[in-house]
Parts: structure tokens; C-alpha cells; sequence
């Protein structure tokens, strides 16, 4: 994934997973965390990929692998993505001890966390998450996908959490559509507060802009438009008719327009999508791929 993202001149967080089970990438617990490391050490220098640890959930990781996870993003300043409180049937746990409480007893309650869905939370769990400048990844798609709950946004927001807008995985929301995304953030928060001011549409760009630069602690370099910033811009073209007539561009864009009309794209300066194409990537080459993975898993399935 890393190799991908630095050949075609993206920039990512590239996560490395640790679950106890085996998986392609390794046999058990431990040797993830290994091979996280040896990830980490790999790419830390590397301009823009930035490698993180993510343990899934708390879950499918045991108290060692958190404990070992802790002291490598204690000693190394590694940000640890984690999957926490998505779902009610996550908090039954043996030992009644919730699974945030979990965490944080484990010393992974710090700025370098990012707490993903957080659906499942109390006043007090609020309280702890701005105490302790923990990020919160909010996929209000992929919650209302598999039902998962509404995350208290805010809330969140008002205690002076970082709150910032993801997408979760293709499997679990299938339109990975930030620009969609943001908008069932913001259209969400007021459903679920009853109140139409809740989460404005500047409030839900920031959240799929400078938050994200925040959570993922490049907030020196990327998020908006800076003078000593890297150049991460986007052109939307609202030109179309479907979004006349333009009389606020920001909630124009929030409320009415989607992924497809972003017309160009620049990361660190380098335009990677030009008049909607592509500028790097072998599209036919890659058409052909997906469909060959297509009729793999199509096969596999039946």
C-alpha cells in the first residue's frame, strides 16, 4: 500500500493492523507488532507516508499487545489508530470494564491516539477523551451501513474534542465520497440533536480538512491554504447546473455537491487530476486489475 501511494505521489498515513489471529501479513500478535516496527523504521522519513500502528479493536488485541503497543508510540511519537466503542455488543465485555476504560489504563490515552466511530460513549467518556487531546475519526456512513449507532459529535465538539471525518473501509460504506461524507456529518449531527444549528457547513468542511490534518498531527503542513504549506488543493467545478445558483460556496459545497465534481486535484504542489483525469495512474491497467480481482473473489465466494 505504502509502495502504491509513493509511486503515484499520495500522501497517507499508512496504518499497520495488529490482531491476535493470523493473518496474510503475520502469524500471531507479536510478529505484527514486529512488522509494524520494521514498517515504521522504513517509512519515517519518508515525505509524505506516515506510518501508524492500528490495533483493530480492543476486541481482537490482548492487554500485552496494547502494552507493547503504548511504549512503542510512547518512545517513538507513533500515532495508533484504533477502531473503539463502534458498536452496544462492544461494551459487553467479560469483565464489565468498558473498552475506553481498557485503553486508557494501558496509557494509550494521549494526543497521538485516534479513536475511530465512537459511538458508545458517556459524559464522563467525553470528558476523558478532551482531557487527554484524543482524536476521534467520525464515519457517519459506514455507522449508519451497519447500524452501529450515532457518534455525539456535538458533544464532542463542545467539550473541545478533535472531531474529524472519515470513511471506514469500502466494505463497510462501499462510497469512499469525502465530499458526501462530510455532508451526512453535518445533515447527522442535526437529526440527532434535533437542533438545525448543530454542526454548521463550515464546521463540517473543517472536519474533512484541517481536523483530519489535526488528527493525523500534519496540521503544520497540510489542512488549509497557508502560506508555508505544502500545496494539497482541490478545484470543484460549480459550474454544473444542478448547483446554481451559487450564493454560499461552502454550503454549496456541503449540501449539494459530491466527489464528482471535483474537477482537478494537487498534492504537494504536483496536479495528480487534471480536467477529471487522471494524470499518473495507467487507468486501463488498473480496470483490468480490479476486474481480475473481480472474478477471484466472485469465485471464491461461490
Amino acid at each position: 500500500v505504502a509502495a502504491a501511494f509513493h509511486d503515484q505521489k499520495f500522501r497517507a498515513q499508512v496504518a499497520c493492523p495488529v490482531v491476535q489471529f493470523p493473518t496474510n501479513w503475520a502469524n500471531d500478535e507479536e510478529e505484527h507488532i514486529s512488522k509494524a516496527m520494521l514498517f515504521y523504521e522504513r517509512y519515517k522519513q519518508h515525505p509524505h507516508i506516515y506510518p501508524a500502528i492500528a490495533p483493530h479493536a480492543p476486541y481482537s488485541v490482548s492487554d500485552r499487545g496494547f502494552e507493547q503497543i503504548a511504549k512503542h508510540s510512547k518512545a517513538h511519537k507513533i500515532p495508533v489508530h484504533l477502531h473503539l466503542h463502534e458498536t452496544v455488543g462492544e461494551l459487553q465485555t467479560e469483565t464489565g470494564q468498558r473498552p475506553l476504560q481498557r485503553i486508557y489504563d494501558h496509557g494509550l490515552f494521549n494526543s497521538l491516539l485516534q479513536t475511530v466511530h465512537m459511538t458508545q460513549l458517556n459524559d464522563a467518556e467525553i470528558q476523558l477523551l478532551a482531557a487527554n487531546q484524543v482524536h476521534v475519526a467520525h464515519c457517519p456512513d459506514s455507522n449508519l451501513k451497519l447500524a452501529s449507532g450515532f457518534c455525539p459529535v456535538d458533544k464532542l465538539r463542545h467539550k473541545g474534542v478533535n472531531v474529524a471525518v472519515g470513511t471506514d473501509g469500502a466494505a463497510s460504506n462501499n462510497n469512499l465520497d469525502m465530499l458526501a461524507e462530510i455532508r451526512s456529518a453535518a445533515l447527522l449531527s442535526k437529526g440527532v440533536t434535533l437542533d438545525p444549528t448543530s454542526i454548521s457547513a463550515a464546521q463540517a468542511l473543517s472536519m474533512g480538512t484541517i481536523n483530519g490534518a489535526k488528527l493525523l498531527g500534519i496540521e503544520d503542513q497540510v489542512g488549509s491554504l497557508e502560506i508555508g504549506k505544502q500545496a494539497d488543493v482541490i478545484a470543484i467545478d460549480m459550474s454544473s447546473f444542478e448547483l446554481q445558483p451559487v450564493h454560499n460556496p461552502i454550503s454549496q459545497i456541503v449540501y449539494s455537491a459530491n466527489g464528482n465534481h471535483v474537477s482537478d486535484v494537487w498534492i504537494n504542489g504536483q496536479q495528480l487530476l487534471k480536467h477529471r483525469k487522471l494524470t499518473q495512474l495507467d487507468t486501463t491497467a488498473l480496470t483490468d486489475k480490479v476486474n481480475m480481482w473481480r472474478q477471484s473473489i466472485r469465485q471464491i465466494s461461490t
